[in-house]
C-alpha cells in the first residue's frame, strides 16, 4: 500500500474511478444485505455518469487519492438536506476500497464533507446507512447519534436504513480532524 495520500475535491475526470470504487465497495460490503442480482447489475459507467453530473453541478464530491498516479481509493459526497430529513447537510456517500480501510481515510473524507457543509452554512450533518451495514460502528464512533429509521428501495427490494446525526456539526468536525482544530 502506498503511504502518500491526499484528500481533494473531485474533478470530472475522476468520475470513472469514483464509479468503480462505488461498485467495488457495494459488492464487497453488501453481499449478505442485497441480492446477488442487484449487485451483479451495478454498472461503473452508470455510477460514473451520476458522479460526474454531481461534480459538475455543485462540486460536493471529495476523493482520497494515492501515489503519483492519484489512484482513487475512496470518496465521499455531500449535499443539502432533502425534505423530511433530520439535519441541514447530508453526507450522501462514503466508500473506501477494502485494501485502504483502517487507514484513517474514511475519517478524513468525512471531515472534508463536514467542512464543506459547515462552510455552506449547515449547522448539523447527517447520513443514512443501511441498518444492517456491518460498518455502522464507524459513524457511532465518530459521535453520530441514531435518530431515525426508514426504508429505502435498492434493486426493487425494501431495505431498512438508519439516520445518524451530528448536531451541532462541530461535533463531527472535532471527531474527524486529527489536528483538533475545526478547520
Amino acid at each position: 500500500m502506498q503511504t502518500d495520500l491526499t484528500i481533494r475535491p473531485a474533478r470530472p475526470d475522476d468520475a470513472n474511478d469514483i464509479g468503480a470504487v462505488h461498485v467495488a465497495t457495494w459488492r464487497s460490503a453488501y453481499p449478505t444485505l442485497l441480492s446477488h442480482r442487484t449487485l451483479a447489475a451495478m454498472s461503473t459507467a452508470y455510477q460514473a455518469a451520476y458522479y460526474e453530473a454531481m461534480i459538475r453541478r455543485h462540486g460536493g464530491v471529495f476523493v482520497a487519492v494515492a501515489g503519483r498516479d492519484e489512484q482513487v481509493v475512496g470518496f465521499a459526497s455531500i449535499g443539502g438536506h432533502r425534505a423530511s430529513t433530520p439535519g441541514e447537510g447530508e453526507i450522501h456517500t462514503l466508500y473506501v476500497l477494502d485494501d485502504w480501510r483502517e487507514a484513517g481515510i474514511g475519517r478524513r473524507l468525512m471531515h472534508a464533507g463536514a467542512r464543506r457543509l459547515a462552510d455552506r452554512g449547515c449547522r448539523s450533518a447527517f447520513l443514512w446507512v443501511l441498518s444492517d451495514n456491518p460498518s455502522r460502528w464507524f459513524y457511532e464512533r465518530l459521535g453520530g447519534r441514531a435518530v431515525a429509521v426508514g426504508t429505502t428501495q435498492v434493486g426493487g427490494q425494501p431495505v431498512q436504513q438508519t439516520a445518524y446525526l451530528w448536531n451541532p456539526i462541530e461535533m463531527l468536525l472535532a471527531t474527524t480532524n486529527p489536528t483538533g482544530d475545526l478547520r
